[in-house]
């Protein structure tokens, strides 16, 4: 027994026996034959009865099925600063996020056609509480973060997500992923939390947990959807914010949002790797400056890079000049490309309640102020 088996993907040893227990479950069948609409069920069945490794799972049968997501509900993925990275290098990839399994799943694919370290990747373990997904998520190399502890045992999860982050980086050369924050970013602000960081320092030893940066490669990423999926969905909590409430889930909102962000419409997604914070972390270290001082400066530092490295969709700017009733960003879309906007906003939103619309405007927008902090 390993103290990491709580949360681990499967081991290669265990992938077939894993494969062989979902094999005939009714969500894998529909995924294959999403993925694979020319393959016989007997095909596909055979070569999954066939794998044997997490590799082989995530390059036959991940990677053609997010290809084909892609052909159907976007309008094509774009990509830059993967020739920044080494191969055969593990890098601790830090992004905003905005959809469950895309973000990752998509910045892997780009590794993989680069022919770099694929990633170990955090998830929530509230979205892989069915058992098919439970174990699809340890196929594809995801590693469980507990959701919803508090006291001793969330300093305890931590703990151990922490321990397994730099097994991963440090002893196994495997390049690993996590968001900037606990949870999506609902209002389009991407703020670095600096709670993330500071679970990261957890299992360094000695006196100097920042130091634990200056060991590994952090790398901010920007995942930018020209459309968001899951943009509507998010109402509900952005509501609940604004009037003060506590917004609680219902029974299956985290899978409905996870086939939205699957099947939903994005026209075009753009990931852009934004070099290695190298030289920075170097100077953050040497201050004379308290951890807490260290970590606030390294999250304002990661935020600038993935502002940076957004890229700004008509969408963006079309939200901005709707948000604001001007036209600034006019020279940034078409017409035509407005009121295609204008009609999917009357068509999801009660355009008139002020704060359903104001909600939905600011997530799109959002991403157009920080960008220009970046650039100040």
């Amino acid at each position: 027994m390993s103290k990491f088996d709580p949360i681990r993907p499967f081991y290669d040893a265990e992938v077939n026996a894993a494969i062989r227990q979902i094999i005939d479950d009714p969500m894998l069948e529909a995924m294959m034959n999403f993925a694979f609409p020319n393959d016989s069920v007997a095909h596909w069945k055979d070569l999954m009865l066939h794998t044997h490794s997490l590799r082989d799972f995530q390059i036959n049968f991940i990677y053609p099925a997010l290809m084909k997501v892609l052909e159907k509900s976007s309008d094509g993925l774009s990509k830059g600063g993967f020739d920044l990275l080494e191969p055969n290098t593990a890098y601790l990839f830090i992004s905003n996020h905005r959809d469950i399994i895309l973000d990752t799943s998509l910045l892997n694919a780009c590794l993989y056609e680069n022919g770099l370290v694929m990633t170990t990747s955090a998830i929530g373990d509230n979205l892989i509480k069915k058992p098919f997904l439970h174990t699809l998520s340890k196929l594809n190399r995801n590693f469980a973060i507990r959701r919803g502890l508090s006291g001793r045992a969330l300093f305890e999860s931590s703990m151990m997500a922490s321990e397994y982050i730099h097994k991963s980086l440090l002893r196994e050369n495997r390049s690993v992923w996590t968001a900037q924050r606990e949870g999506r970013t609902k209002d389009g602000n991407d703020i670095t939390h600096k709670g993330v960081l500071k679970m990261l320092t957890l299992a360094e030893d000695g006196d100097n947990p920042f130091g634990f940066f200056e060991k590994i490669r952090l790398v901010p990423v920007s995942i930018s959807y020209e459309y968001d999926p899951t943009d509507i969905l998010k109402m509900p909590e952005l509501l609940a914010k604004s009037r003060d409430e506590k917004y609680v889930k219902s029974e299956n909102e985290d899978f409905v949002n996870l086939l939205r962000g699957i099947m939903g419409t994005k026209k075009r997604i753009h990931i852009q790797v934004n070099g290695v914070l190298d030289q920075e972390i170097q100077e953050i270290s040497s201050k004379k400056s308290s951890q807490s001082e260290k970590l606030a400066e390294l999250a304002s530092l990661i935020d600038f890079h993935i502002w940076k490295g957004y890229k700004l969709w008509p969408s963006n700017y079309i939200s901005h000049d709707l948000l604001h009733g001007s036209n600034q960003f006019a020279d940034f879309y078409s017409l035509e490309e407005k009121e295609s906007f204008e009609k999917r906003l009357k068509g999801k939103v009660d355009t008139t309640n002020p704060v359903l619309l104001k909600n939905f405007l600011s997530m799109y927008a959002y991403p157009v102020d920080n960008a220009r902090t970046s650039q100040s």
